[in-house]
């Protein structure tokens, strides 16, 4: 099946927005049958409240990173138990761990 750029509106904020053949290949790959009614920034306005506790600002803790001693803040209690580390060391550990 041949794909087209398609020129969609967005239900939020009224703007137009493209729906490129790439975008419809893979919600097709995907099995996603409706095309996005948002545009790609209301879609990640909408996608980023959902995760921070009905819109407001999330709460942050202070903590010190196990692995460089810096200050940093976690979106969790820190518990003392276990080890905490600031976001570039996180980031590390996990591309390490690939």
């Amino acid at each position: 099946m041949a794909f087209a750029d398609k020129t969609l509106i967005c239900r939020d904020c009224g703007a137009e927005f493209e729906f490129t053949a790439g975008e419809q290949e893979f919600y097709q790959s995907r099995g996603l049958r409706n095309e996005p009614s948002r545009c790609p920034n209301c879609r990640a306005t909408r996608r980023q409240s959902r995760f921070s506790y009905s819109g407001s600002r999330r709460e942050m803790y202070p903590a010190v990173c196990a692995n460089c001693g810096k200050e940093c803040e976690v979106p969790f209690q820190p518990r003392g138990d276990r080890p905490v580390y600031c976001s570039d060391c996180f980031a590390k550990m996990r591309t390490e761990g690939e």
